[in-house]
């Protein structure tokens, strides 16, 4: 008696697959970087708008922060808006491409290969 084991996509379907999730994948990834995001700080004081390339668009301060007395206070405020915007656009492409990696496991693939 034979034992009988079972058969997974072809090389050709799994070749057309990964074709397709590197196509579906580059489209993301320019749609992504078309992205913009505005982020706050500060309870609104600071407003942070980023692209998906990582690029500072636009910065706005509102007046009633700037306190020549107390730089550091705004300062620090801006940096945390930036690193906040930063880590939006780093968390919606991780989230995004996701979609389109994790369908890897029902090709038979490991999922550490991508």
């Amino acid at each position: 008696m034979k034992a009988r084991i079972p058969q997974g996509p072809s090389r050709s379907d799994m070749l057309r697959q990964v074709q397709k999730m590197q196509e579906d994948m580059a489209n993301k990834q320019a749609e992504l970087e078309e992205a913009e995001y505005e982020v706050a700080a500060g309870g609104g004081m600071v407003k942070v708008k980023i692209n998906g390339k990582k690029e500072i668009v636009s910065l706005d301060i509102n007046p009633d922060i700037v306190d020549p007395e107390d730089i550091e206070m705004m300062t620090d405020i801006i940096i945390a808006a930036v690193n906040e915007a930063i880590k939006t656009v780093e968390e919606t492409n991780e989230r995004e491409m996701q979609k389109i990696t994790g369908s890897m496991g029902s090709m038979g693939l490991p999922g550490g290969l991508f």
